[in-house]
């Protein structure tokens, strides 16, 4: 499975955006962001001027595909994805994106962050209606029941992750028991759901594409 192994916290000071890349590790002091450290690159004069609308489409694109961990290849294929769906394709887009089996495993609090959450799903830890998944890009549908297997259970990892689910709970349309390690997709996600990426543009992105 290709992924990109470069360093997290660059992609944030690229974006200016905390993109928690490393889940709740990015929440810290140390985080870039929290520093408001300078993107990476050259000095910030050399940085400095007004963005052409490219510039702006290619920073709304390079945002959406790193907050989900996918490379280009990856991203245009979800994108055509959308693209033949009923609707807007921005909204389409990133709906798609938040059915990703890892996504779903990562909004149900059983990893920390999508690229842990991705790692549990390749491993075979997890399972969807009674059966093991390994693919991190399955899309899941409503009623769909995700679920940690039994025999990784114990893992501290998602122990710890679970302890989020008491402070924040979970999306409204995901209802999960954590005693259990398991939840359900009561419905599928809209565009308003992902509040997260309330800040983002997907019309520039389908613009970018379009050229």
């Amino acid at each position: 499975m290709a992924r990109n192994v470069g360093p997290q916290c660059r992609m944030c000071r690229a974006e200016k955006k905390r993109l928690f890349l490393k889940g709740d590790r990015c929440k810290g002091a140390k985080c870039p962001i929290t520093k408001k450290r300078n993107p990476p690159g050259k000095g910030p004069r050399s940085r400095a001027g007004k963005v052409s609308d490219y510039g702006l489409q290619l920073r709304e694109k390079q945002k959406l595909k790193r907050t989900y961990g996918m490379l280009e290849n990856q991203f245009k294929i979800f994108f055509a994805k959308a693209e033949r769906m009923k609707g807007k394709t921005g909204e389409n887009l990133i709906v798609l994106l938040e059915r990703r089996l890892d996504n779903i495993v990562y909004r149900m609090r059983f990893a920390s962050s999508r690229s842990q959450a991705r790692q549990l799903v390749s491993h075979g830890h997890v399972k969807v209606n009674g059966k093991k998944v390994t693919i991190a890009s399955f899309i899941v549908k409503e009623g769909d029941v995700i679920e940690v297997r039994e025999n990784s259970k114990n893992m501290v990892v998602i122990k710890e992750s679970l302890k989020e689910y008491t402070k924040s709970g979970v999306y409204p349309w995901i209802e999960i028991d954590p005693d259990a390690m398991k939840g359900t997709v009561k419905a599928l996600p809209l565009r308003s759901d992902v509040t997260d990426l309330a800040d983002l543009n997907e019309q520039l992105i389908v613009e970018l594409y379009s050229r």
